[in-house]
Order: C-alpha cells, then structure tokens, then sequence
C-alpha cells in the first residue's frame, strides 16, 4: 500500500518524507488556500517545490470545468514536472479530459468519487487513479469503507490498472481498514500515518527496558 499526504504544507511534507515512507503528495485548491498559497505563479511554484521534496507523484488539481480549460490547465501542470499527476474532477468533462490524457501518456487522479459507478467510469476513461472520498462519505452516515470493497470488486473483475487511492482519510483506523479492503493508496494528513506508530505496549515496554538497563550502568 503507497502512503500519501493529504496536505500543501511542506514542513509536514518534510516531515513525512524523513520519516521514510512516504509514496507521494495529493493537494487540492482548499489545502493550497489554507497554507495562504494564492495567484496562479505562486501555485504552480508551489507544486514544483513539493516535487523536490518528495520522489513520487504530486496530484496537482485542474481548477477549470470544462473540456477545453481542463485540458489547457492539465498539460501546463504536466509540464511543470515529470512527478506531476493532473488531478480532475468526476464530471462529464473530467472524464473527456481523462480519457484525452490516457491516451497522450499524462497520467491523471479523478478525485470526488463517491460512487462504484463513478470509479468505473473513470478506469474506463483511463485514469491512473480513482479518488473515493471515504471520510466525507462517513460525515452523511455512510459506510465509506464499503465504497472501498465495491471498487476493488470491479476493479479485479476487469484487472483494471487504475489505482483505488482511498481520499479524505481521517484517521489511522481508515488506513487500517483501506489496507485491509486492497487500497492500493491511502492519503490523509500526517496524523493518520504517525498514529500508525502508537501502541502503549510498545511505550510501556521501551520505558522498562530503558529502566533495567539504567539499574546496571
């Protein structure tokens, strides 16, 4: 399963990508607002500075939603770098796009899925990755988690190549659950990864075995 960061803030990039795990990156227009990433030089300076920091791929999302624009907006954002993935949304035009770039070898991440439909729309358009929004699904009561299992379904059903990159991960519970469902990606902020760490045994042990070894030394 590749581990991605949810987020534009490139200290926890940083952070996450010493930390040695770390696959790749997805952004969005809310994150890059909420790290006060504004006016159109400074974001896609922003993308190329997040590729620097990590080796694999860097969702960097199209805000046009039409054919023509997002097409015009995905090839100026593939240019940037070699690890850029043009991030689409699942409309009726993301899918032209999508399909427009599969077959132009840019590779692209159609993201606000938050159907088995949707996701099988988008594999047949192409996409490297399918974005189901698992969290936003459990905040309206339903079982994001289930999105996950229909998808892999299909998915191996017709050996699509599209990757499940389980979004809108909350918590480390979520990764937990997405590896065991055949995520092929997670991406959640970096709480959701170091909670992966945590377990009071491991606490309570490392603290009595430092305590022995300071009673003999």
């Amino acid at each position: 399963m590749k581990f991605f960061i949810d987020t534009a803030n490139l200290a926890q990039i940083k952070e996450a990508q010493e930390l040695g795990v770390l696959d790749g990156v997805t952004t969005n227009p809310s994150l890059m607002a909420k790290e006060g990433i504004t006016g159109h030089d400074n974001i896609l300076k922003h993308y190329v500075d997040i590729c620097n920091i990590v080796e694999g791929d860097v969702s960097a999302e199209v805000i046009s939603t039409d054919f023509e624009g997002m097409v015009r907006e995905g090839e100026a954002l593939a240019e940037l770098h070699e690890q850029i993935v043009v991030k689409l949304p699942m409309i009726k035009d993301g899918i032209k796009a999508c399909k427009y770039f599969s077959e132009k070898g840019i590779r692209t991440n159609v993201t606000l899925v938050f159907s088995p439909g949707q996701a099988l729309l988008a594999a047949k358009a192409g996409a490297t990755y399918v974005s189901p929004f698992i969290g936003r699904l459990d905040d309206i009561s339903t079982d994001g988690l289930n999105l996950i299992a229909e998808i892999r379904h299909i998915y191996d059903n017709y050996a699509f190549d599209t990757q499940i990159l389980a979004a809108s991960v909350r918590h480390t519970m979520h990764v937990i659950d997405c590896a065991k469902l055949g995520a092929d990606v997670m991406t959640g902020p970096l709480s959701s990864i170091e909670g992966l760490l945590k377990h009071p045994l491991t606490d309570s042990g490392l603290a009595k075995f430092l305590e022995d070894y300071q009673k003999g030394n």
